[in-house]
């Protein structure tokens, strides 16, 4: 490899043929071939065996030649080899070729002008033909004396490997090995071999206490605590083995979440040990109505199992699990009990031909207790035992929850969520005091969607807080361009999802998402949901008092929906209290519903702060809130919400007095128009009550 390196260093023919001088004057004996094995470089004879490589070793033993023997039979005869010592003793032996052999003292041994071909298939061979041409004509007979007890073997050898530019190249070598070696070389191996073989036993005695080891791990791993039977990722590991097992069985297979209702309540009245106690009892009832070799139980967390069943048709499995929950509420004499079970059926199907096709999606059992999950979710503010079947309708559900988290980050950089404004007016004067601002969703791909489509999605997910950054920054804009247009804008405000309250910079975001606008604090009002005042009181606090600071107004909205705390009211430095529009619709429009709005408007003077009627649909509501006092009114008899250009074009000049003729003559002729009108825009209020 040395010698290759230094000839492939040289690149011109004329520096190749100084590499070669070079090698030959140092006496190395190389020679480059071509593709078609002509010689093209060489520093000496070309002893290269013949017969593609593939002839035999020959070697001239005479120790191993019996009496009557023969040094080579069919050989050219009459070439004479002399056979010479190179110790003091000078004597020789003349023995000719296809002779009887004399002499049985002298093992001959060719050294380094014997021909050898180059390794073939990890060989190395003597060419016979060209062995026996360089006895007859070669000058330089040397050969090695073999002692009694060592016997040493100096062979040249061809070693060939190819060169970078696709021509082969061969070096003649010495390769020599002593009897001392080749001794120390077996005791080496055999060595080797018994350290090999006691290494082997160690390790097959630590797999097998491995194995054992491994077991007993296993026996832990997928042991739950609570039941003392299999936990959920055991059921995810032999579950998913059995159906892959059974991908071809005509009988169908359910996945079912078993939830104990009311476990909570059962620990608080009695214990935890109790419940647990309870829950074992609950994992043995199910493994009796199991068979073991083709369905699991395991419990998952808290108060639910996950269950596989194999069953013939959906009437029998009805019946079977109707069966579990009759059981089930025997689990203790002293109370009755209740169940929920939801179901994800994985039926088996057939072809037009009546041939079973292969289930490939029932392999992800996890995913399919997720949607048994789902459909036991439905059953959630039902106390007594019930089931629910996971259908096309959850199905949609869970495709249009997956298509939305999936083009939600798109449709926010494409600005494809648009800004709705709703005005809110002055009842008593019938002028613009200020609007709210909506979300809607104008998606190329699924068209108008109202705000009730997509932000319960965005509040599960987190991506809420993206949406009220983009509408802050938004509303700024447009109040900006508003007013460099000469228009007289009023205060706009923007609702802020309590997921955002957990950052204590909320405030500092705020302030210089409208700053990067340009759009004075003032025309921005913050608003709140009653509810984000259930969660960090004193946080909620800090980031309305740095609010208030920066210039901003901010509001309550949906007073009375929910659990209203008047501690909220008394303790957070609000500017304006959004009445909840339930309290104008429906039974809560009555007298008593006019008593508790009347009062709340009487508290907010008090505590300094305006009132927003939201909600408001018909005149007799708009004359009964104008006799209270009511700051604004924000509903479906002044406007509905709408795009920022229909909303600009109700804003006065800021040379105007603001009054607006229109307003009055919007209202609906009569009744039936009015609530045709509602009907119509019934999914549109809906959206904008989830805002």
């Amino acid at each position: 490899e040395y010698f290759l390196e230094v000839f492939d260093k040289f690149d011109k023919v004329t520096d190749k043929n100084e590499a070669v001088k070079i090698l030959k004057e140092a006496d190395r004996i190389i020679i480059v071939k071509d593709k078609n094995g002509q010689p093209r470089y060489k520093t000496g004879t070309d002893t290269i065996g013949e017969k593609n490589g593939m002839v035999s070793f020959y070697m001239v033993d005479y120790n191993s030649i019996p009496e009557d023997g023969y040094f080579y039979d069919g050989s050219e005869p009459g070439v004479e080899i002399n056979v010479s010592r190179t110790d003091d003793i000078q004597s020789e032996v003349n023995v000719a070729v296809g002779s009887q052999v004399t002499s049985s003292s002298v093992m001959a041994y060719v050294d380094r002008e014997m021909p050898f071909v180059v390794p073939y298939n990890g060989q190395i061979a003597l060419d016979e033909k060209a062995f026996f041409k360089w006895l007859k004509n070669s000058d330089d007979r040397y050969f090695v004396d073999v002692m009694t007890n060592r016997k040493n073997v100096e062979l040249p050898v061809w070693l060939a490997k190819e060169t970078s530019e696709g021509t082969m190249f061969y070096c003649r070598c010495i390769f020599s090995i002593s009897g001392h070696d080749l001794e120390f070389f077996l005791i080496l191996i055999s060595g080797l071999a018994i350290l090999y073989f006691a290494i082997f036993i160690m390790i097959l005695v630590h797999i097998t206490g491995q194995f054992k080891t491994q077991r007993r791990l296993n026996a832990v791993i997928y042991t739950d605590e609570v039941t003392g039977g299999r936990n959920f990722m055991w059921f995810l590991i032999k579950g998913g083995q059995f159906l892959r097992r059974h991908k071809n069985d005509k009988y169908n297979y359910a996945v079912l979440d078993l939830v104990f209702v009311g476990y909570q309540n059962f620990c608080m009245c009695h214990s935890v040990a109790d419940g647990e106690k309870l829950l074992t009892k609950v994992d043995m009832i199910v493994k009796k109505n199991l068979d073991k070799r083709k369905e699991a139980i395991a419990h998952y967390a808290s108060s639910s199992f996950a269950v596989l069943w194999r069953y013939g048709d959906e009437e029998e499995l009805k019946s079977r699990i109707q069966f579990l929950l009759e059981e089930l509420g025997k689990v203790d004499t002293g109370h009755n009990f209740n169940f929920h079970v939801g179901v994800k059926t994985m039926p088996s199907k057939t072809d037009k031909k009546g041939r079973l096709v292969r289930r490939k999606k029932i392999l992800d059992l996890d995913q399919e207790y997720i949607n048994a999950c789902t459909a036991g979710a439905t059953l959630e503010d039902n106390d007594s035992s019930g089931v629910a079947f996971f259908d096309d309708k959850l199905l949609e559900e869970q495709k249009w929850l997956d298509q939305v988290q999936e083009e939600q980050r798109k449709a926010l950089d494409n600005e494809e969520f648009l800004v709705y404004y709703q005005p809110k007016y002055d009842p008593t004067t019938d002028t613009l005091k200020g609007a709210e601002a909506l979300i809607r969703w104008e998606s190329p791909k699924y068209g108008f969607l109202s705000p009730g489509r997509f932000i319960p999605i965005f509040e599960k997910n987190g991506f809420i807080t993206q949406i009220d950054h983009y509408m802050i920054q938004h509303v700024a804009r447009d109040q900006k361009r508003w007013m460099d247009e000469g228009k007289k804008c009023v205060p706009v405000s923007v609702n802020v999802s309590r997921a955002h309250f957990i950052e204590s910079d909320l405030a500092e975001q705020i302030r210089d998402m409208v700053d990067s606008e340009g759009a004075p604090h003032e025309l921005i009002e913050i608003e709140l949901t009653e509810s984000a005042f259930f969660d960090d009181k004193n946080a909620i606090i800090r980031t309305i008092g740095k609010l208030k600071e920066f210039g901003f107004m901010v509001s309550m909205d949906d007073f009375g929906s929910g659990y209203s705390s008047l501690n909220s009211l008394k303790d957070m430095p609000l500017d304006v209290l959004k009445l909840d529009a339930d309290f104008f619709r429906g039974d809560g429009a009555g007298e008593r519903g006019q008593i508790v709005v009347s009062e709340a408007i009487k508290l907010a003077k008090k505590l300094e702060m305006r009132t927003v009627a939201e909600g408001v649909e018909i005149k007799e509501q708009v004359e009964f809130l104008a006799d209270q006092g009511c700051d604004m009114i924000q509903g479906f008899y002044y406007a509905k919400p709408m795009p920022g250009n229909e909303y600009e074009s109700r804003m006065p000049s800021a040379g105007q007095t603001g009054e607006n003729d229109d307003v009055k003559g919007n209202e609906p002729a009569s009744k039936s128009e009015q609530q045709e009108e509602l009907s119509q825009d019934k999914e549109e209020q809906d959206g904008n009550k989830v805002q």
